[in-house]
């Protein structure tokens, strides 16, 4: 086997794996009850799944103008992803819809005894 069909080879993999963990990520969002539960499915797979993508992409076409365009995709993902999953799992912590006697520790009890504007 020659180098090209085994990069091929590999996109291959790489690509099947990507959808996998795309598709258990939305299988995830669809199942899990409650929010914590849904941002993990949302974020952990689905970014992995999105970066095992962008490598085959790159394996596959073999150009580094690809790479260039790749990278920032994946980079802003990197960076958006988790932040997001923090800005609505703080939300639904603050509304009261998440499934707090599950909670093995809960940071925040003590800024929900004290409102924000109290100074406290």
């Amino acid at each position: 086997m020659t180098i090209d069909a085994w990069l091929d080879l590999s996109a291959l993999i790489l690509i099947l794996a990507g959808a996998i963990l795309c598709l258990t990520a939305a299988i995830g969002l669809l199942r899990f009850r409650d929010v914590l539960t849904r941002l993990h499915a949302a974020t952990k797979p689905q970014v992995l799944g999105l970066i095992l993508i962008c490598i085959a992409i790159a394996l596959s076409l073999r150009s580094w103008p690809v790479v260039a365009f790749l990278l920032p995709i994946v980079l802003i993902q990197l960076a958006t992803a988790p932040l997001s999953a923090h800005m609505v799992g703080r939300q639904a912590y603050r509304n009261g819809t998440i499934d707090e006697p599950n909670l093995i520790v809960d940071e925040l009890a003590d800024s929900r005894r004290t409102p924000p504007a109290a100074g406290g």
